[in-house]
């Protein structure tokens, strides 16, 4: 693992390792996504300091991998569960409660690449804030 994923507040429960049930279609997609930026399905508003993303899922519906190099945070607006797989070859099942927010700092070249899942039966819905000030460089959104 990634030294600085240790000290990262990863969510959930661990039930993979070593890309254990990972697809090579999987692998494919952390690949050619490995510096997508894009880490909500709209982006809500920029600023100069910050973006503003939201992230809805439908049961079973998923957000590719993207990339995270700036520091944010999330809040979940809704209740339920998601599937998450990690770059260093994790996957996790997370049950989150409505407002629950988990904050991330990523120090220089740091990063965060994975995917999430609805692994529930209720719509997921979250609030994603990247600061642009941090110790990366913001990726290019195109």
């Amino acid at each position: 693992m990634t030294t600085f994923l240790a000290d990262l507040p990863l969510a959930g429960t661990l039930i993979g390792t070593d890309f254990a049930g990972w697809t090579p279609e999987l692998h494919a997609e952390f690949e050619s996504h490995s510096h997508d930026g894009h880490v909500g399905s709209r982006l809500l508003a920029q600023t100069p300091r910050a973006r503003v993303w939201e992230i809805r899922l439908a049961p079973g519906e998923r957000w590719p991998a993207h990339r995270h190099v700036l520091d944010y945070f999330w809040t979940a607006v809704t209740a339920g569960t998601s599937r998450q797989h990690t770059f260093d070859g994790t996957t996790r099942e997370v049950s989150y409660v409505a407002g629950e927010t988990r904050y991330f700092h990523f120090g220089p070249g740091e990063y965060l690449l994975h995917d999430i899942e609805n692994a529930g039966d209720t719509e997921l819905i979250f609030t994603t804030v990247e600061h642009l000030d941090g110790d990366n460089a913001p990726l290019e959104l195109s």
